[in-house]
């Protein structure tokens, strides 16, 4: 029995254009990210040079100095890295839990059929670099595999400065994609921090936690937006969160999912709708991009390296070869390979402006990781501690090596993309909105 071509023609091509409104959103996100991205290089190089500098024991000292106390009951006499790390993440998954509800109730991926390729690109590119790196470190031992989910992070501030770097005209269904698939593996990793790396669990806090989460719930579902009301609830939730065991920066995720996506308001007569996430994220993202994951990355990515013998040292661990072979190799096998799965399994083809090398070349871009690997790093390892530097050795060479491999590959296609950026900024009628997106026609 031969197919109708027609139900071909119908078919979703994956990577297909969105709505113009969902590309214009990410496309403002992105140019967010690059800025951050490139203070996040700046503090990240300035921890490194400060660490092997003769000055090291400054940074040092520090990061592990001793900041709060033990406050009724509460353990919160944290390093400063400590607090940047449990503290300024938070505001971070926060505006991922915002991010990420966005989507899913709003964007294009509340379509399930849009949903489900980065969803899956995303599961498939964490698998695959944790299994690469049990395989490297089976004989390790002493604890060497708690490190298992180092390599599955993708660092979206770093590959979108990459991006912002070459000068590259990366098609916006790519970008969308290429967004979307590191949200969604920021996602799974405060997962695995959650269940995986929470050792002592003190129920009693965990349960109270509820009690200023549910406060702050209930005043962002009534339209409260005043930040001296749901900051103290905010707050309170994180401590909370902390004190339980319970790594604290899931309370940040769990925040931006309470509140609501769309609100009714009357204005002129007219109703509209205004989205307290996106305006909350619109608040946030600054503060999360240039302050929260910088400070974190100063106080995270210094290693002394102990000249080129520690450094040799250091990328013949096991420890440092799971990282690297997870991020370089792993990442984007994954992530390419359950695409070209999922392809065939749903008989989906490709868009005919893109090229499987394109999806390779997004794949290897997610293989930049930095702020949540170095986070689990210093969970699975404890901070400071040898293989701690180890890891952020790997981090960093995975990262940087990943950085090179895609910037070779997407220069190399940097005329096509080019020509399909002027092909979707085409505006005839000059009503502010690519033609390319009115002339779209929905799958049945």
């Amino acid at each position: 029995m031969t197919s109708d071509p027609s139900n071909r023609r119908r078919r979703t091509p994956l990577f297909s254009r969105g709505s113009w409104s969902e590309t214009s959103r990410v496309s403002e996100i992105l140019r967010k990210e690059t800025v951050g991205g490139v203070i996040l290089l700046v503090a990240a190089a300035t921890a490194l040079i400060w660490a092997n500098s003769p000055w090291a024991e400054g940074y040092f000292g520090l990061r592990d100095a001793v900041l709060g106390g033990r406050w009724l009951g509460l353990h919160l006499d944290l390093s400063i890295g400590e607090w940047a790390a449990d503290g300024l993440l938070a505001i971070f998954f926060l505006v991922v839990g915002l991010e990420l509800k966005r989507e899913f109730v709003a964007g294009d991926l509340r379509d399930p059929r849009r949903a489900a390729l980065p969803i899956a690109a995303a599961v498939g590119g964490m698998v695959v670099p944790s299994l690469i790196f049990v395989l490297v470190n089976l004989n390790t031992g002493d604890g060497a595999l708690r490190g298992w989910a180092i390599p599955t992070a993708t660092d979206i501030a770093f590959a979108v400065a990459v991006l912002a770097v070459i000068s590259t005209h990366l098609p916006s269904a790519l970008r969308t994609f290429l967004l979307t698939l590191a949200v969604v593996d920021d996602l799974l990793a405060i997962t695995v921090i959650a269940v995986f790396y929470t050792d002592d669990m003190n129920l009693a806090a965990l349960a109270l936690t509820a009690v200023p989460l549910l406060l702050f719930g209930l005043c962002v579902q009534r339209g409260v937006q005043a930040w001296w009301v749901l900051a103290p609830l905010a707050i309170a939730t994180w401590v909370l969160m902390h004190e339980s065991g319970v790594h604290a920066t899931v309370a940040g995720v769990l925040l931006g999912f309470l509140v609501p996506v769309r609100r009714s308001a009357v204005r002129g007569g007219r109703e509209l709708e205004a989205g307290m996430a996106e305006h909350f994220e619109h608040r946030l993202r600054p503060i999360s991009a240039g302050v929260a994951i910088p400070v974190f990355a100063f106080f995270a990515a210094g290693v002394s390296v102990g000249g080129a013998d520690g450094l040799g040292h250091a990328l013949r661990d096991p420890i440092t070869l799971g990282i690297v072979l997870g991020l370089v190799a792993g990442k984007p096998i994954g992530i390419f390979l359950t695409t070209r799965v999922l392809a065939a399994v749903t008989r989906a083809n490709l868009d005919s402006s893109l090229r499987w090398v394109d999806v390779l070349g997004v794949s290897m871009l997610a293989g930049i990781g930095f702020t949540v690997s170095l986070l689990i790093g210093d969970l699975a390892y404890g901070l400071g501690s040898e293989r701690d530097d180890f890891v952020k050795v790997g981090v960093l060479a995975g990262s940087l090596l990943s950085a090179v491999l895609a910037v070779v590959l997407l220069l190399s296609r940097n005329a096509a993309y080019r020509r399909i950026c002027q092909e979707e900024t085409v505006d005839a009628d000059a009503d502010g909105v690519p033609d390319v997106y009115q002339a779209r026609q929905d799958p049945a």
